[in-house]
Formats: structure tokens, C-alpha cells, sequence
């Protein structure tokens, strides 16, 4: 379901992180902001209703695009193998995440529509049956990321030709 979806893109955060982060030293920021969303989304699955995972995920959501976005800025980062490897994954994951919260909130819907009516409605009283919460995305987090390419990217340390890196040398969990 969505819990195992968030799990797997939560447990590849980290790997696209210190991808981005052999590019771009200087992007401290927003690699805090991606580790605290993550951070978030993990405490949200131990302990917390979807109402609350749904805004730790719009939370890792905004913050992953703020990283493809500062991603953007680096070519070399875009032809790695791995970066594309793991960017792809977290596209899949992205659609998995999308298909469960439809599965999730159709038989939420279900399940509210069902309690409401007779007999069940004194049936789900007797019983202390509630309606359940969605599971919401962020409109905010669909809007599109607005990218300003008019300043030149800053050229990242260590071999320019783009091989022979720490980050393209890292091996992915999958």
C-alpha cells in the first residue's frame, strides 16, 4: 500500500542525496531540507494517521523537487548513470505512490458511504466506527517548480570530465 511506497522512496532519499551532493557541495540547504522531510515522513510512518503522513509526504515532495531543481544547474550530475538510475526509480515509486493513495482513498470513500447508511450507520454507532481520513496530497506541491537558468551553474570540485566519481562510483539499493 501507500506505507510501503513512502518506505522504498524514503530509503532511496538518502542515496540520491549524496549523488546531488558529489555535484553540489555548496547546496547545503537543500540537502537539510530533503533529510528533514525525510525525517518527517519516517515519524509519520512509526506514530502518525494519514492526515499526517499525507503532509510529511507533501513535505518530501516539495523538498525533492527543490533538489532536481538545483540538480538542473549541473550537467554532469544529469549524465551520470546512477543519478539517472536513481531518478527513475523515484519516478516509479512517484506513480506506485499515486496508484495506492487511489486504491487508498476509493475504499476510504467506500467505507465513509457505508457507515453513513441504515443498517450500518447504528451497526458502526454500536461499534464506535468513525470515518476514516484521505489520504491528500498538496495542491501547492503540483504546481511546477520555477527554475532560474540565467545564472551560470557553479562548476562542481574534482575531475571535470565527470568520471572517476565518488557519486558515480556509489552503488544504489534497490
Amino acid at each position: 500500500g501507500i506505507d510501503v511506497q513512502l518506505r522504498r522512496r524514503s530509503s532511496l532519499v538518502p542515496n540520491l542525496v549524496e549523488t546531488v551532493r558529489g555535484y553540489a557541495e555548496h547546496e547545503r540547504g537543500t540537502f537539510e531540507e530533503v533529510t528533514r522531510a525525510r525525517s518527517m515522513l519516517e515519524q509519520a510512518q512509526q506514530g502518525g494517521g494519514p492526515a499526517d503522513q499525507a503532509v510529511a509526504n507533501n513535505m518530501l515532495t516539495g523538498a525533492l523537487r527543490h533538489l532536481f531543481a538545483v540538480a538542473e544547474n549541473y550537467p554532469q550530475l544529469q549524465a551520470a548513470g546512477n543519478f539517472r538510475q536513481l531518478q527513475t526509480e523515484l519516478s516509479d515509486i512517484e506513480e506506485k505512490i499515486a496508484f495506492a493513495r487511489q486504491f487508498y482513498n476509493s475504499n476510504v470513500l467506500s467505507y465513509n458511504n457505508r457507515i453513513q447508511v441504515v443498517p450500518a450507520v447504528f451497526i458502526a454507532g454500536m461499534f464506535g466506527f468513525t470515518a476514516e481520513q484521505f489520504f491528500q496530497t498538496d495542491e501547492d506541491g503540483r504546481a511546477e517548480v520555477s527554475v532560474d537558468f540565467s545564472r551560470e551553474p557553479a562548476t562542481p570540485a574534482g575531475d571535470a570530465s565527470g568520471g572517476g566519481s565518488a557519486a558515480d562510483q556509489s552503488e544504489t539499493s534497490g
